[in-house]
């Protein structure tokens, strides 16, 4: 898929010096705050980016650790649904639509078979989502507080909080509007689902599977 973007204003004495970024490139892309939803799906990049109203979001660079945690997770979960269930089980990248103007990538999601349809690009919210929590404070607030809010807005029954910083999976379960706390859930203990019942994970296992054996 291609779009049309337009330049974008740029400071005329403003002029890359060696080592610096290509500022000039910059005239090609849209001003932060006026991107489309077409701009931002035409994006060839394998950074992880979101949008939200018109701004482009960077997420901060996966780890080894980050990802042998999702990698863990996301087969336990599909294993589960497999034997259990029926839908996807899917991991980032993969934008996520929660609404217009409104794209999130969470770490790992799961799809009612409702939610899939032919020549479906990318999913229109999820009944599932867990986010692995990792980067800076505002990456930690995002997924703390703003996915939290997001995602109940969004209608998504269940959302798994994977805080390794602070040794607990926070599970969230949909109660109206807003979420409540099914439980949080610390080393020695097994945090659960309530969308799914049977499946869940043993809270240590999951931050032991960050580290690599080999």
């Amino acid at each position: 898929m291609t779009t049309s973007i337009a330049p974008s204003p740029l400071p005329s004495d403003r002029r890359s010096k060696r080592g610096e970024p290509t500022w000039e490139m910059a005239r090609f892309y849209p001003t932060q705050g006026e991107w489309t939803e077409a701009e931002y799906l035409a994006l060839e990049t394998n950074h992880l980016i979101e949008f939200s109203d018109g701004l482009l979001e960077f997420l901060p660079m996966p780890t080894i650790f980050h990802q042998l945690i999702v990698d863990y997770l996301h087969n336990l979960l599909k294993a589960f649904v497999s034997a259990h269930a029926a839908g996807l089980v899917l991991f980032a990248p993969l934008p996520v639509r929660l609404w217009t103007g409104k794209y999130r990538e969470p770490d790992i999601l799961y799809l009612k078979p409702e939610r899939i349809r032919d020549g479906l690009q990318y999913p229109e919210g999820a009944d599932l989502v867990m986010e692995v929590v990792s980067g800076a404070d505002k990456d930690r607030e995002r997924d703390l507080k703003d996915k939290r809010v997001e995602y109940a807005a969004a209608k998504i029954a269940e959302y798994w909080i994977v805080d390794p910083e602070e040794q607990r999976i926070t599970v969230l379960t949909l109660d109206g509007d807003t979420y409540r706390e099914h439980g949080v859930f610390r080393l020695g203990e097994r945090a659960t689902s309530v969308l799914l019942p049977g499946f869940g994970v043993d809270v240590a296992a999951v931050f032991a599977a960050g580290k690599p054996s080999c």
